[in-house]
């Protein structure tokens, strides 16, 4: 469910024609429904309502300060993996008792910034990275929380880029090694053994892998806790999949079914740490046509947003439905036509083969279920300025972050007085 749909012969998010937004603000620019992103948590967090939990949003999906506040005022806490972020999650008001730090290579800055911030748990990726927060803890005289991450060998059926759970994967400890781990974790001075982690990738659209998993995860809490090493927290990741196309991922409460068999009476609080699956269908970008270009084995729609402004097309061959803004544009005649950006790359396309009806320079574009790994991935290749973000709620525009101007983009460089 979003809040993207025609109205009046036209897209409208919520209240506001997308083709208003446009004018506004210019294009490119990203869309987000306020009315969307709170249905989407709450709907992730009433699934779980009957077992103690924390949900954790992943805030790699989408990182803007607005959408973090957001969560926060909901009661979302984050899951974060860089200093940076946990600096973005505090400065929008999110509790560092619900910030969860993960990522297999945390700095020793990082480390110190989130034990001076009081963070609920570190999720731990090695013993060299266990050995390391034990040290940093011990220099600023704290404890540090930590969960080890466990890698269980799940196959969970996504792309490759974005499965996290396989032997093969750079995540995690290996299922078979854990008891070890967490007996060095217990000789450490400095490091309180408060959780469990498995994460085992993103887009799932199947309940199974996530079953598999915590089962393996269930195990190993027993076994710690016949060895005398008790668990508080049961952090099963995220990972749960949207519709992009035509997937049938699981809702949240298909998978709050699933699990609550698996933790119910084990005196655990479940951390989620769901992503995508709150804000992913709760934003788009917004493009408008430039040119249109007969090759001589296929047609072009040239548009102002490109590679830099969306990668996923370009890194995953990713699908991201494109709809005119404008209805009547559905009753045009429809080809068969790349959708690329000005980037001066053969790699640069919103769409491939796409059968779309005919667009024709100054026609407005929305690529939807942009709200994920969109604006969060956008770089300044070829010295493009970023675009701006926009929140609609009801009837009302915020431009929740500015477009970069050209003077943003040489902010911090300087040419030495050699070359002068």
């Amino acid at each position: 469910m979003h809040s993207f749909e025609y109205r009046h012969g036209e897209l409208y998010c919520e209240q506001v024609p997308v083709s208003r937004i446009a004018k506004e603000v210019g294009t490119p620019c990203y869309v987000y429904s306020h009315a969307t992103l709170t249905r989407h948590f709450r709907a992730y967090d009433g699934a779980f309502k009957d077992i103690p939990h924390v949900v954790a949003f992943a805030m790699k999906a989408n990182s803007n300060l607005a959408i973090l506040r957001l969560m926060a005022k909901e009661g979302s806490g984050v899951d974060i993996v860089s200093g940076g972020e946990l600096f973005r999650a505090l400065k929008a008001g999110v509790p560092p008792s619900k910030i969860v730090f993960a990522g297999v290579g945390k700095s020793a800055d990082e480390i110190r910034d989130a034990l001076k911030a009081g963070i609920l748990m570190f999720n731990v990726e090695s013993s060299a990275e266990l050995r390391a927060i034990d040290g940093v803890a011990a220099s600023v005289g704290k404890k540090a929380r930590v969960a080890l991450r466990i890698n269980p060998d799940i196959d969970p059926k996504t792309h490759p880029y974005i499965s996290t759970g396989l032997k093969k994967s750079k995540f995690g400890i290996a299922a078979d090694r854990a008891l070890e781990e967490y007996k060095l974790a217990s000789s450490l001075d400095h490091i309180e053994i408060v959780g469990v982690h498995a994460h085992i990738g993103s887009q799932l659209t199947e309940v199974t892998p996530f079953v598999e998993a915590l089962k393996k995860v269930v195990a190993l809490v027993e076994s710690l806790k016949a060895q005398g090493i008790g668990i508080q927290y049961l952090n099963v990741g995220g990972g749960l999949g949207i519709t992009y196309s035509d997937e049938k991922p699981p809702l949240p409460k298909d998978l709050a079914e699933a699990i609550f068999p698996l933790v119910k009476d084990r005196n655990l609080t479940l951390v989620m740490e769901p992503g995508r699956v709150i804000v992913g269908n709760a934003g788009i970008l917004v493009t408008r046509a430039l040119y249109q270009k007969d090759g001589e084995a296929k047609r072009f729609v040239i548009v102002d947003a490109a590679m830099n402004d969306l990668i996923r097309p370009s890194l995953y061959s990713a699908y991201h439905d494109i709809r005119p803004v404008s209805e009547s544009l559905l009753a045009r005649p429809k080809h068969s036509v790349d959708v690329v950006g000005p980037v001066c790359e053969s790699g640069d396309f919103l769409a491939k083969d796409r059968t779309l009806p005919e667009v024709k320079p100054g026609d407005l574009l929305a690529v939807m279920s942009a709200g994920a790994y969109g604006f969060v991935m956008a770089s300044n290749y070829n010295s493009r300025p970023r675009v701006p973000e926009v929140l609609v709620k009801d009837a009302d525009i915020h431009v929740i972050r500015a477009r970069e101007t050209y003077e943003d983009l040489v902010k911090g460089e300087t040419i030495p007085s050699f070359l002068s």
